[in-house]
């Protein structure tokens, strides 16, 4: 099993700023799936040519905190905004991916924490 996560250190140049409103529609989808969710983690989510596939649909894992906000981010509601960093890495990872499966994919805060791809090795049988 290979996991990715988020690397700060990682000082390669950075594409611009994107916002909400250049996303494919299945990026915009799991991003309000994110922001809806805003605490735990999305399961068993398809990625189709660099885009995630909801059908079948991914298992939703709500984190419950006790004495917190646990309804969805604020900016569910907003129609446009710039993407931050951390959605950014997701997508580059996404490309990255093509064509494949995300076991778990951790949100915090609503953005994207973690993730766990499941990758099957070629040994060589030299």
């Amino acid at each position: 099993m290979v996991v990715l996560t988020s690397t700060h250190g990682d000082r390669r140049k950075r594409p611009p700023a994107l916002s909400k409103r250049q996303l494919s529609s299945s990026r915009a989808r799991l991003l309000e799936m994110m922001q809806e969710l805003n605490f735990g983690r999305i399961e068993n989510l398809r990625i189709r040519a660099g885009d995630p596939v909801f059908n079948p649909p991914p298992r939703r894992v709500y984190e419950i905190k006790f004495g917190g906000d646990n309804g969805p981010r604020p900016e569910a509601e907003i129609g446009d905004f710039a993407l931050k960093r951390q959605v950014q890495d997701l997508l580059v990872q996404l490309d990255r991916i093509g064509d494949g499966l995300i076991e778990v994919l951790v949100v915090k805060h609503g953005l994207p924490f973690s993730m766990q791809v499941a990758e099957d090795s070629e040994v060589d049988a030299a």
